[in-house]
């Protein structure tokens, strides 16, 4: 019994150990950068990345929903809530992602889709985040030779979007691949980043 009780103790110290270590590592970080369907796509695919959550951010009111932000009756933007393993990827590697899968010049919305509820920011959650996305923007901003537009907030208060668009590429991919190629924007931001190569 008692060796019984000596294993059950160690198995329970194993796994808090992993648990502690997991919770330790795992971090999370929010971008808007236009459709949150393309955005997810992208960073879901991503090693390190543990989960990636379609939502809203940014507003002013506590009842975000599609219908409200779509219809621009609320002053959030679509963005995506990116939970990774920072012992796997970084923060850095992060905002990489991020600036290659949108058009960083664009005050306006993002490619076909118009209104501040599609325009591109980095909201940060710590000095640190806000020094990296700072001077991520400014070495792109230099290699582009163009301004970016893309704000760089304090976090907000994140609100995950509806069932029906969370792994939206994956649940519906004839709609998403159309919906994606009829918006240009593979094309436009391959050409905006050979720009500024």
């Amino acid at each position: 019994m008692r060796k019984l009780l000596i294993i059950a103790s160690i198995i329970t110290g194993v796994i808090i150990a992993m648990v502690s270590r997991a919770h330790a590592e795992s971090a999370t970080a929010i971008f808007a950068g236009g459709c949150f369907w393309c955005m997810e796509s992208e960073f879901q695919t991503t090693p390190g990345v543990l989960a990636v959550t379609s939502g809203y951010t940014g507003g002013a009111v506590s009842d975000a929903v599609y219908e409200k932000v779509a219809a621009k009756k609320t002053s959030h933007r679509e963005a995506v809530e990116v939970r990774y393993d920072a012992s796997q990827i970084s923060y850095e590697k992060l905002l990489e992602i991020f600036w290659s899968n949108i058009d960083p010049t664009d005050e306006g919305g993002q490619f076909f889709d118009r209104g501040h509820h599609y325009t591109t920011a980095v909201y940060f959650g710590s000095e640190e985040e806000q020094k990296i996305a700072q001077q991520s923007k400014a070495a792109l901003e230099k290699r582009l030779g163009k301004k970016v537009a893309t704000a760089i907030i304090a976090r907000e208060e994140f609100f995950p979007a509806e069932a029906e668009h969370q792994d939206y590429f994956e649940k519906n991919p004839v709609h998403y691949n159309a919906y994606v190629r009829g918006s240009g924007r593979k094309e436009k931001i391959k050409a905006i980043h050979q720009q500024g190569g």
